[in-house]
């Protein structure tokens, strides 16, 4: 069964940092992938290009061809890879307003990989107390690791205690794993009647074999 990924990235520039970072994390999920067998497809896509589409369908409620066309692959697909430019120390007010227009059970249960830029490290907290949040709230179940770039991460003075490329890979495994089905299956529900008693026994069965007292 191949395995569907949508990637959205939220940058404004062409290119973009976030863009560069989006494009690294897939082909590190792919690679993933393809060391357990698994069959992938991914489509990216880019924010900065259905932004009026976003807006009006803010204002109206009916989303454009395009932005519809997008919105129901992210909703099909397996795996989302959402990166954005953090700007005032959160998400940018485009990706939230796409995440707006989105339907709100689009992203129920979907592994997520969370990816951020900004020009200094000092904003690396972002994806977790700004992303992660609001992707828990629609449901989404995003990776524990999320992948954080800075300025400094593409040029020659990289961090060299934990390089990009460290942090990439790492979250491309979780986010594998989940698709490739090793960490990714369902918890069993604590307060379903079979959970009451080892073997599978029923509610209806720990009733009747309660003991009695004399």
């Amino acid at each position: 069964m191949t395995r569907k990924i949508a990637v959205v990235a939220a940058g404004l520039s062409d290119p973009s940092s976030t863009r560069m970072l989006a494009d690294k994390l897939v082909q590190a999920v792919f690679a993933e992938l393809d060391a357990r067998g698994v069959e992938r497809e991914a489509r990216v896509f880019e924010l900065r290009d259905v932004a009026h589409d976003i807006t009006n369908n803010l204002l109206t409620g009916f989303a454009p061809k395009a932005l519809a066309e997008m919105n129901d692959y992210v909703a099909g697909a397996d795996a989302l890879i959402a990166v954005t430019p953090i700007f005032s120390t959160s998400y940018s007010g485009l990706f939230k307003s796409w995440l707006d227009a989105l339907d709100r059970e689009a992203l129920d249960g979907t592994p997520v990989l969370l990816g951020a830029t900004a020009g200094t490290a000092r904003h690396s907290l972002a994806i977790d107390y700004a992303m992660r949040p609001l992707f828990t709230y629609l449901h989404a179940e995003p990776v524990s690791t999320g992948v954080f770039a800075a300025s400094s991460d593409w040029g020659a003075e990289a961090d060299s205690v934990a390089p990009l490329q460290k942090r990439i890979d790492r979250a491309a495994r979780e986010l594998a794993d989940r698709l490739a089905g090793s960490a990714g299956a369902a918890k069993a529900d604590p307060f379903a009647p079979e959970s009451y008693l080892a073997g599978g026994s029923s509610f209806e069965d720990l009733l009747t074999n309660l003991p009695t007292r004399g």
